[in-house]
């Protein structure tokens, strides 16, 4: 019999119980290779083939992660996205066919938390799975014991309690991770931060691979913050620039 849990957007999961994960691709060789290596990783697996029966299986299944292909049958992985995080927030990680940008930061702004490009291999997927899921249990428990203060600097605004951003008063809406991005260069503004330092903070991700993985969600960050928040350091990584005292 499965195990009953609670899902991350409420209550801590019951010890030993298994996450969830909706797996969303019309290509039969490569969904199957997808849900078979996460059975083997101890995670329970739901498949979907196009965006209609994927936001149905998502809002009856209630999963605790999302594996999502932008190009799907029905509708498109982008709608399936906004309209499942409508709902409901939840992880997910995006899979492309390209190597485009656009797509990448489309799929950001909507509310994807990471992304793949095919070919890609299982076993790091896998690890980027499981690094998706501890960040959002970190993401809890700081909720639960959340710092005190609004954090300051010039015109941006940077409430921890509440995880709300404001920029020249206005609200601002980031993703999850956009969020903790934001924060850990918050943390010491105008130092500058290695990817592979962004990475291991934000992702728990120690693989330089995935570099490109900050370089997107830089790039959308900036879109909502302002460019010139973010100052880069050709060849190393980022800083958040603050007014001159």
């Amino acid at each position: 019999m499965e195990q009953t849990h609670t899902s991350h957007n409420g209550t801590t999961a019951t010890p030993g119980a298994q996450r969830r994960v909706l797996v969303v691709e019309d290509d039969p060789t490569i969904v199957d290779a997808i849900a078979t290596r996460l059975r083997a990783e101890g995670f329970l697996v739901q498949t979907a083939v196009d965006g209609p029966s994927a936001v149905d299986t998502a809002e009856a299944w209630q999963p605790d992660l999302l594996i999502l292909d932008i190009m799907l049958p029905g509708f498109d992985g982008l709608e399936v996205c906004r309209r499942v995080q409508a709902a409901r927030p939840v992880p997910v990680l995006m899979l492309t066919a390209r190597d485009d940008e656009t797509d990448m930061l489309v799929g950001l702004g909507v509310g994807a938390d990471d992304y793949m490009t095919k070919p890609f291999s299982m076993r790091e997927l896998a690890a980027r799975v499981h690094v998706l899921l501890r960040r959002v249990e970190r993401a809890a428990l700081a909720a639960a014991t959340p710092r005190s203060g609004i954090l300051r600097l010039g015109e941006l605004e940077i409430d921890h309690a509440q995880r709300r951003v404001r920029v020249r008063s206005e609200d601002v809406h980031l993703t999850p991770t956009e969020f903790d991005l934001l924060v850990c260069l918050a943390n010491t503004p105008r130092a500058v931060l290695s990817r592979e330092q962004l990475l291991a903070e934000v992702w728990d991700w120690a693989d330089a691979s995935g570099t490109r993985t900050v370089d997107s969600h830089i790039k959308a960050l900036r879109r909502k913050i302002g460019a010139e928040r973010i100052r880069t350091v050709h060849g190393v990584g980022y800083a958040l620039e603050t007014p001159t005292p």
